[in-house]
């Protein structure tokens, strides 16, 4: 189905932002592991894995579309040295995938393609409901209770 050109351009914009929160939360993931924060390496982990899944929902629409999609351009990534710039670093993420996904859905509603649309929303929930939340809500607890409380419990 040949879609339309602007949309397959926003798709391909979203791909650059999922493709480098994927990157980003995976080294953020192996240097959690590596520093024995096991709790922190598994919710990253996952929140790769995620990405992944949204990269994929994005590539095979834009592919149902007609599109190609633009596997080599990404969003730069900002590595953190400790725990809240990491933190931090990823909720940044978030705030930009979530802000092109507002761009992306309000172009779709414009031109009628409601069925990409859909697979937006799902995309912006995660990214809003779960993602964000969870960020906030680990920094939050680093403010609360400390650095040294919030690192001891992320350790098993």
């Amino acid at each position: 189905m040949q879609g339309n050109d602007k949309v397959i351009v926003e798709l391909n914009k979203l791909l650059s932002f999922e493709l480098a929160a994927m990157d980003q939360y995976f080294i953020h993931s192996q240097m959690y592991d590596d520093w024995g924060l096991s709790k922190l390496y598994e919710r990253i982990s996952h929140e790769f894995d995620d990405e992944k899944s949204h990269a994929k929902a994005l590539i095979e629409r834009i592919l149902f579309l007609e599109g190609t999609p633009d596997m080599v351009t990404r969003e730069p990534i900002n590595v953190g040295k400790d725990v809240p710039a990491m933190l931090q670093s990823d909720l940044d993420v978030e705030f930009g995938v979530g802000a092109a996904l507002k761009t992306a859905i309000k172009l779709c509603e414009e031109v009628q393609d409601y069925e990409t649309r859909t697979i937006l929303e799902k995309l912006l929930e995660d990214t809003e409901v779960d993602h964000t939340w969870w960020l906030e809500k680990q920094l939050g607890l680093i403010e609360k209770v400390g650095l040294q409380n919030y690192l001891q419990s992320q350790m098993e």
